[in-house]
């Protein structure tokens, strides 16, 4: 029986058990949109590519199969790209289906038309344009097995316009399986003996992997192997925040202390990420230790400077070999890890904030009393996020969605995106105003997929991370970061959902009980003092210094 290759390709992301794509719809694949027509997969429709690439990001990192998007040809793919090098430099896996021009329109200045591999050939692990409609379950198969492997990342698959409705007796393809991890019994053993040799040795958890009880069955043995474990940014829900080895996080707005003991550690074992940019503070920190690697990627593309032992596996698979803890303790006391600890603790207590404004502080100190431990919280970028992180915790995994390239507007679109894969679960948006008016328009989707996402804006009026380097650096001389608002509030009660507006910190606890119990897509408009910094990162009180700003 023969079929369309465009409801060919709809019926191997069916064999994947991909439960949604993100769209925003274009008429160079308007057959793939006919095959979903009859499809259990949900399309999700977004408003702007570039929010539907994050959607699919999020879903990516927060499900088992990669996230699925599909934009049309010219500025439809332009849109996206955002998406693609957030899911490059992140590690995350992503598909991302182009329509195209018909094949006999190529090389003839057609309308909409542009070279898929000059703009995605180094942004994307690989790109696939699909000219023979016979393969077409092979290569949606190759590009969902790519997307997963080894160092997860963005596959590109361009769908010509005339060969989407060619029609196929090919059927679909068993899916391929990601290449398996290593199971790293030999080398985890070496790793434990590393750390028994070590006076002061850190683990550092970073990436996507962390399914399971992977996150805590490696943070149960750092605690008996008294070895402290810290995160990498945006990826602080490996390991349960509430274990008594939890150091942390690495990278924008981290704590000093912790900086400090990054140079301090006799050996470093990487594991899901590597000593990056952003972790070691600008490639300045942490570089003279022993280090170990722990990466599905045998190239450890992500790591920088010394590499003394490569670990090719995925994190579940590491920690699952791991010895017991014994025999990595050696002769090493509690005092090192019980220290770090004791650090974090005394960083995620929240300062009283002076002047005038919402205390984001207090806000994110009710948001933990209140919302249980199985949330998700998104982020996208600017100083409004650096609250959040440090005060909010983590304990189970896929509980955080954020951006670790920095890049804005994907607050919202990601919390759209965890409200439907997890529909049991409270998705929380923080984002400062500049971040969420990148993206607001995608709250839609959750109006129209029953989803009930909160999304916390803290309005300051300014781009709050610009300014505060304009203020260190050109003092006096504001330029090009203040933005005028509107009532965020008011406008998503337009739209059907819940909104409040809050001016004063003592009526924020009031405002979110309200939002949560309307069973509505909400969002609590927060007026904050565009003169209020992220707070210290020594924890001092009487300074305005977070280390190193929010991207």
């Amino acid at each position: 029986m023969s079929q369309s290759a465009g409801h060919l390709i709809v019926r191997q992301l069916e064999a994947h058990g991909v439960r949604r794509v993100y769209s925003v719809p274009g008429e160079s694949f308007l057959d793939v949109l006919d095959g979903l027509h009859d499809s259990p997969i949900e399309t999700v429709v977004a408003r702007h590519e570039g929010g539907a690439g994050f959607m699919a990001l999020a879903e990516g990192r927060l499900g088992t199969t990669p996230g699925v998007a599909m934009v049309t040809r010219g500025p439809g793919a332009a849109n996206a790209m955002i998406a693609v090098h957030t899911a490059w430099q992140d590690a995350t896996a992503l598909v991302l289906f182009v329509g195209l021009i018909p094949v006999a329109d190529r090389g003839r200045d057609s309308f909409q038309e542009f070279s898929l591999t000059g703009w995605f050939g180094s942004t994307a692990k690989r790109v696939y344009v699909l000219d023979d409609e016979h393969r077409a379950a092979e290569v949606v198969a190759e590009a969902m097995r790519t997307a997963a492997s080894g160092r997860p990342g963005p596959v590109v698959v361009g769908l010509p316009e005339d060969v989407l409705v060619r029609a196929t007796a090919a059927g679909t393809v068993p899916p391929r399986p990601p290449a398996p991890s290593a199971e790293p019994r030999a080398e985890a053993g070496e790793v434990a003996a590393l750390v028994a040799e070590a006076e002061r040795p850190l683990i550092v958890v970073g990436g996507d992997g962390w399914d399971g009880a992977a996150g805590t069955a490696l943070a149960r043995w750092a605690e008996d192997a008294h070895v402290p474990v810290a995160a990498d940014w945006r990826a602080h829900d490996a390991v349960p925040h509430r274990s008594p080895a939890y150091a942390g996080w690495l990278g924008y707005g981290r704590a000093d202390t912790l900086a400090a003991r990054l140079d301090e550690a006799d050996l470093l074992l990487f594991v899901g990420c590597g000593r990056s940019d952003v972790l070691s503070d600008g490639y300045t920190r942490g570089f003279g230790a022993r280090t170990v690697v722990v990466l599905p990627d045998p190239d450890a593309a992500m790591h920088s400077g010394r590499l003394d032992l490569l670990v090719v596996a995925a994190p579940a698979a590491f920690a699952a070999a791991l010895p017991p803890a014994g025999a990595a303790r050696g002769v090493r006391g509690a005092d090192w890890m019980a220290g770090l600890a004791a650090d974090q603790r005394r960083f995620a207590t929240p300062l009283p904030e002076a002047g005038p404004g919402v205390d984001l502080g207090a806000v994110c100190a009710v948001l933990e009393r209140r919302l249980p431990d199985e949330r998700v919280v998104t982020y996208g970028s600017g100083n409004a996020t650096l609250w959040g992180q440090r005060y909010l915790s983590h304990n189970v995994p896929h509980s955080l969605v954020g951006p670790r390239n920095g890049a804005m507007g994907l607050a919202v679109p990601a919390a759209v995106a965890a409200s439907l894969a997890f529909p049991e679960r409270q998705a929380v948006a923080i984002c400062g105003d500049g971040d969420f008016m990148m993206n607001p328009q995608e709250l839609s989707a959750a109006f129209a997929h029953g989803s009930a996402p909160l999304v916390i804006v803290a309005d300051n009026g300014i781009y709050g991370t610009i300014a505060q380097h304009q203020r260190a650096q050109y003092p006096g001389r504001p330029s090009g970061t203040a933005a005028t608002n509107p009532d965020f509030a008011a406008g998503i009660r337009s739209f059907g959902g819940h909104g409040e507006y809050v001016e004063r910190t003592g009526d924020f606890g009031d405002a979110l009980e309200r939002a949560l119990a309307s069973g509505l897509p909400a969002l609590i408009h927060l007026r904050t003092d565009p003169g209020t910094m992220p707070p210290p990162a020594d924890n001092a009180p009487g300074t305005h210094d977070a280390g190193r700003t929010a991207r």
